[in-house]
């Protein structure tokens, strides 16, 4: 099955995603329960604020979509493949995916990217070379969701390094409640 943004909209709006397996066929994913970071509640460690308040990195929003993505891609295994780079690189060239990018010294070295729907963002992927430079992007991003009134943002799996900035587990019909109120409620990213 090739991925267009159709289906991936489609998907989304359904609260799926897809993943590749090991073997490179694309396998769809609703988890239950699904993880989500109110935006309300974001954390941020004090060394992480100290960095956001510093001038030690430049942070922009969809400079550099496909480096964002490479970036995330670059690891092994890594379940971003070819197809989903150019399938995810067409809903950004229709204003429905957005890349954050952490800048140092004129080189990309961390960000985030997903996908925007209604007021709704689902966050794909992060990726650093440089310490504590995703964890940026991450904070950017719930900023610039904040500022714009989102309603959900979705980050697939709860795990520890994700547990420390406040993402909780909802139920799958919560997930789906919560999913509607944001796709139903139209936001500018």
């Amino acid at each position: 099955m090739q991925l267009t943004p159709a289906l991936l909209e489609r998907a989304y709006r359904g609260g799926i995603f897809p993943m590749p397996d090991f073997f490179g066929l694309i396998q769809w994913y609703r988890p239950d329960p699904r993880a989500v970071l109110p935006l309300d509640k974001f954390h941020a460690s004090r060394s992480l604020t100290r960095k956001l308040k510093s001038e030690l990195f430049t942070v922009t929003f969809d400079k550099n979509f496909t480096g964002v993505m490479c970036g995330c891609a670059n690891r092994k295994p890594t379940w971003i493949n070819r197809d989903f780079i150019d399938a995810y690189g067409q809903l950004h060239a229709m204003g429905k995916a957005h890349s954050v990018e952490v800048w140092q010294d004129g080189n990309l070295v961390g960000g985030t990217y997903g996908v925007h729907l209604g007021g709704a963002f689902f966050a794909e992927s992060k990726f650093h070379t440089v310490t504590d430079a995703s964890k940026i992007a991450l904070a950017n991003l719930v900023t610039h969701l904040r500022e714009r009134d989102f309603k959900l943002l979705e980050v697939q799996y709860l795990t520890p390094h994700l547990a420390q900035f406040g993402v909780i587990e909802v139920p799958h019909l919560e997930y789906m409640t919560l999913l509607g109120e944001a796709l139903r409620s139209p936001r500018t990213f």
